[in-house]
């Protein structure tokens, strides 16, 4: 009896089984978003090309039906981004016709941007400042990393990490900050530019400061100016 009733459940199992895995895919496909066909798409392509003419690297845009069906007829499609909405990664495209009977829809797009990133070759601990090995060029969709992940070497030249990196790692800017090359009470040159000429002073600097960041310098004579640290260690002074 216990074997008949095991064949029995398997028998009744496996068709069971089978039906539910025939609706599971039927379901997924269901939810699958169709691309886009019709008049508007052209148009809401090439206006997305040029809401990205501007952004690096290669860009391609993928545009899919709106889960309420195909839009409806329109000789003069016009497509708009609502208010706030950038041209990158997942948003909604709206659709304005102007016909007797006019009507707004909204499409679902994605804008995927493949460029050249940064990411770590190996695990950074906080208080390290990188160097050349430190870092390795990546390509990638952007709009699927951090808004603010490095794309520019120059960039990383002289950084100290603010929390450990893992190996692989994009790299985003947030996540780093300039070495310290100009502390407190230290005496500095002071460099003023001009047309056609340069002069140097020395001074004390008010406040440390990293490469790029604008500090306070007393000069000789009592003067407080303001500047911007050099990688050398000088101010030059902002004009």
């Amino acid at each position: 009896m216990k074997i008949f009733a095991s064949r029995n459940w398997r028998q009744c199992a496996l068709p069971a089984l089978l039906t539910s895995l025939s609706a599971l895919a039927v379901t997924a496909n269901a939810a699958s978003p169709a691309p886009l066909t019709g008049p508007a798409q052209p148009v809401i392509e090439r206006f997305l090309q040029n809401e990205t003419a501007g952004l690096p690297g290669r860009v391609v845009i993928t545009i899919d039906t709106p889960m309420s069906g195909p839009l409806p007829p329109c000789d003069t499609p016009k497509p708009f981004l609502p208010n706030g909405v950038r041209a990158w990664g997942r948003l909604s495209v709206g659709v304005r016709c102007n016909a007797e009977q006019p009507w707004t829809r909204y499409v679902p797009a994605y804008v995927a941007v493949f460029a050249n990133y940064y990411a770590a070759t190996r695990t950074i601990n906080a208080g390290e400042v990188l160097t050349s090995t430190d870092f390795a060029q990546r390509e990638g969709d952007l709009a699927a990393l951090p808004r603010s992940i490095v794309t520019n070497p120059a960039q990383l030249d002289g950084r100290v990490a603010l929390n450990r990196i893992a190996s692989g790692a994009p790299l985003r800017l947030e996540a780093l900050r300039g070495a310290i090359v100009m502390k407190q009470g230290q005496t500095v040159k002071v460099v003023t530019r001009g047309d056609g000429f340069m002069a140097g002073t020395e001074g004390k600097a008010m406040t440390q400061g990293v490469a790029g960041a604008v500090i306070q310098v007393k000069t000789q004579g009592g003067q407080l100016v303001s500047g911007t640290v050099q990688g050398d260690g000088s101010v030059e002074v902002l004009n």
